[in-house]
């Protein structure tokens, strides 16, 4: 089958340049096994490889500040600083993460040129948890804010949807735009998990309000749960928000397999939040949606999710969302929705208009009481 949108790749063999020593789980293995992947036969010559460029200062300083940058760059030539507990530099960091900043910059321009349909960045290190001023689990730049505060002043895109399903909050990326009516964040993660951020209540600030849309949930959730969020909550919220771009960060430890754990999504349920962000972007924007790798840990369902993630943007297969969204577990989901809708419906109209024309009832006591006890159970186990 050939493809029918044209997908760019953003990768490079100096990512390899970062490493913060051995036994790390955010490691140059997750790439290589990524680029065995596309040398696959059904995927060879399908993609269009992106070369990376280092992000300039004045891109950085949007979103991190100068003294932060200048703490990064004492770094190059040095082994084994920690900035954090997590993250750790190696002599080539300050310039592999610079690569990865400035890689996905170029992906959003050419995805917003119309030279691409869309584009997925290969990068490392990721960075959603990377905060104005300090790194942070695994981050060093954060390569998502960074890309759509480029969007926004130098490409004059007026407004940016970001979506994250990575298992953890994304912290920099909320921080970085909570006031910001001009950037939509959308965050669906594990609760009482790191960074310990992501509450449901957290909605932005100031004329942001609103503008951040955070979805906590309880180990367990898998493809047809998460599609259902998806289609009921993000999907009315982008259509009257009318992004421009949509920005991912494409997080892979939601995996059944993955060893930081608690999800149970597949990579069938990939494809299928893969097609249902790819829907919305065809309704809102042309189709532009360029995707940026976070985490991900177990090398095989990094892999196996990566490349259904690729088929999908490139049109090689187009999942049925119906089919996946009727494996959800409804009593699982109802609580969850209510209390969304219930928070949000204040600042978007589509999640205030009853659903299917009747209003949502309230879940009951009894489901309240066992979503709560979940809840505790899964904070005391963090």
């Amino acid at each position: 089958m050939k493809p029918s949108r044209r997908t760019g790749i953003v990768n490079d063999p100096r990512f390899a340049g970062h490493c913060m020593g051995p036994d790390q789980p955010e490691c140059q293995q997750r790439l290589d096994i990524l680029c065995a992947m596309l040398d696959e036969p059904d995927l060879r010559n399908v993609f269009q490889k992106i070369m990376p460029r280092r992000a300039a200062k004045k891109e950085l300083l949007r979103v991190h500040s100068q003294k932060y940058i200048d703490r990064l760059e004492e770094t190059e030539g040095k082994d084994n600083i920690y900035l954090d507990p997590d993250t750790c530099t190696s002599p080539l960091s300050h310039e592999t993460a610079l690569l990865a900043a400035g890689g996905f910059c170029r992906a959003v321009e050419m995805v917003h040129t119309g030279m691409l349909d869309n584009a997925f960045a290969l990068i490392r290190p990721p960075g959603h948890h990377a905060e104005r001023a300090a790194a942070k689990g695994f981050c060093l730049y954060n390569n998502i804010a960074v890309g759509a505060r480029h969007a926004r002043h130098e490409l004059g895109l007026d407004r940016v949807l970001i979506v994250d399903w990575d298992l953890h909050h994304g912290n920099g990326t909320q921080h970085c735009f909570e006031e910001d009516p001009s950037v939509l964040f959308f965050s669906v993660h594990r609760s009482f998990f790191y960074p310990g951020s992501g509450r449901l209540r957290e909605v932005g600030r100031g004329a942001g309000k609103g503008f951040t849309i955070n979805i906590p949930l309880v180990p367990g959730f898998g493809d047809g749960e998460y599609l259902v969020l998806f289609e009921n909550i993000l999907r009315p919220v982008a259509l009257e928000f009318k992004p421009e771009i949509i920005l991912v960060s494409a997080g892979f430890d939601i995996h059944h397999n993955d060893p930081m754990g608690g999800m149970q999504i597949t990579p069938k349920g990939f494809a299928a939040m893969t097609r249902s962000v790819l829907d919305m972007a065809d309704d809102c924007c042309d189709g532009k949606v360029v995707m940026a790798l976070e985490g991900g840990y177990d090398l095989e369902a990094l892999r196996d999710s990566v490349r259904e993630v690729l088929k999908e943007m490139a049109g090689l297969q187009h999942t049925d969302k119906h089919e996946t969204m009727s494996q959800a577990d409804l009593k699982k989901i109802e609580y969850t929705l209510w209390r969304t809708r219930r928070v949000h419906k204040k600042h978007w109209k589509c999640l205030a208009t009853p659903v299917n024309g009747t209003e949502q009832r309230a879940p009951s006591v009894l489901v309240r009481i066992r979503e709560s006890l979940i809840r505790l159970a899964a904070y005391l186990k963090s």
